[in-house]
């Protein structure tokens, strides 16, 4: 995708024709407030560009997936509230989701992700 913009969208992880509800924060803006001051977040978020978060002030754990320019995830952490993630090199977006909510998906290093803004 050449530009992204802020709004909703739907994820599919590999072969799963399942789509995940995703909400896109490509301004500063929207990248800044993240998931701060949410309980939760049903499906996921992805934050472009991005390479490193944070979850100071966080309310919940997290799943923080590092894609690569062509959404191929790099690495999967789980972080707890009130810490900082390292810069990953290569990375272009981030995606937080809930923590564990990336393992039902299916989603690990090598997977490449299909984003539908339509």
């Amino acid at each position: 995708m050449a530009h992204w913009h802020d709004g909703p969208a739907a994820l599919r992880v590999g072969s799963d024709p399942a789509p995940i509800p995703l909400e896109v924060a490509a301004s500063y803006r929207a990248r800044t407030r993240g998931l701060l001051g949410r309980d939760g977040i049903d499906g996921a978020m992805l934050l472009t560009p991005a390479a490193s978060v944070h979850t100071f002030r966080m309310r919940f754990a997290i799943d923080v997936a590092y894609l690569d320019r062509n959404l191929r995830v790099l690495d999967v952490v789980t972080m707890a509230p009130g810490r900082l993630g390292l810069p990953r090199l290569r990375a272009r977006h981030v995606l937080e989701a809930s923590a564990g909510a990336m393992a039902g998906w299916g989603l690990a290093a090598g997977t490449t992700l299909e984003v539908d803004t339509a």
